[in-house]
């Protein structure tokens, strides 16, 4: 997958995302590892002005189309936005200007297929408003794509949950055969074009230790016929194993994945480990679609305190595919 150019939506204006971007084009690892052309779309004047309260220099190259993007600098297309501040608190205001950005970044999306797109983060309650799970679910939408599957990677591992942003309550009715199917192949087909392997995966039980007093177990009824399913297709699938013990350093080491019934099953213990060492694949889209692992950090805001660990590892992960 010869990937040239990498499309960065700015997002929620009000974030730290500006910071760690800075923090990653001021650093040694940009200067010698990056191979990528570059092209970020938001408000040049927003940009700058941030870079001013922040005490950072980065030279920006403004255009107006992807193709006169150039190597070594870091391109921008304008997306007009009022504001009066550097950095000010999350609202509605913003709304129309990170649609803007979403918009006219997915447009160029669909000119060709060598681009990669990360986007920085949003506010799920102000600019999601309750419409959609996720910015997984929302850009699904956006390029009807069916049934986005969340990949939170590191290297040594990487999570999925089978359900995203829903309420706990919600889970059990929606762990099925058929979804399990659906986002593992998924996920071993992506190993299989970026990564050129095939990886071997973990599937999680639902309920603890695999058992339940009640009538119904998801284990028996969806999960181990999926796994068996899975199996015979050649797919390379361990489980269900119980979630209190998985990620015990024995058990880890002999997976590259490890597909998780909700949110907090797997992503708890795995930003425990890994911290901001990893990113989030959206699969499923037309393209290959990054959030570094972290939220607008608000609290934060103009304190140059944040932490760029994702983004570091975004541009990394990227910077590897050929």
């Amino acid at each position: 997958m010869n990937i040239k150019v990498i499309l960065i939506v700015l997002g929620e204006p009000n974030s730290t995302f500006s910071e760690v971007l800075f923090k990653y084009f001021n650093s040694k690892d940009y200067k010698k590892n990056n191979k990528k052309k570059i092209v970020l779309v938001g408000s040049v004047k927003l940009l700058k002005k941030q870079m001013s309260v922040l005490k950072r220099n980065v030279q920006l190259n403004e255009i107006n189309d992807v193709s006169k993007s150039v190597n070594k600098k870091i391109n921008i297309i304008n997306v007009n936005y009022d504001f009066k501040k550097a950095f000010s608190k999350i609202s509605k205001k913003s709304n129309k200007y990170i649609e803007e950005c979403f918009d006219l970044s997915l447009k160029i999306m669909k000119e060709k297929n060598i681009y990669a797109l990360i986007n920085g983060p949003i506010s799920k309650k102000t600019f999601l408003k309750k419409k959609y799970l996720g910015i997984t679910e929302y850009i699904a939408n956006k390029t009807q794509s069916k049934n986005p599957v969340m990949l939170i990677y590191n290297r040594k591992l990487a999570v999925s949950p089978l359900t995203t942003h829903v309420p706990i309550k919600e889970v059990t009715k929606l762990v099925k055969k058929t979804k399990i199917v659906r986002d593992v192949i998924k996920i071993n087909n992506f190993y299989k074009l970026y990564l050129k392997r095939k990886p071997n995966i973990a599937i999680l039980g639902l309920n603890p230790h695999c058992e339940t007093t009640s009538n119904i177990s998801e284990e028996k009824n969806e999960i181990e016929p999926a796994i068996k399913f899975l199996s015979k297709n050649k797919i390379k699938i361990n489980g269900p194993i119980p979630a209190d013990t998985f990620f015990l350093k024995n058990n880890m080491k002999n997976f590259d994945i490890v597909l998780g019934m909700y949110h907090d099953q797997v992503l708890t213990p795995v930003k425990t480990l890994f911290e901001f060492k990893a990113i989030n694949i959206t699969l499923g889209l037309p393209f290959l679609k990054i959030t570094p692992d972290h939220g607008p950090n608000y609290k934060m805001l103009g304190k140059n305190k944040s932490d760029p660990s994702s983004i570091f590892y975004a541009f990394k992960f990227l910077n590897y595919l050929k």
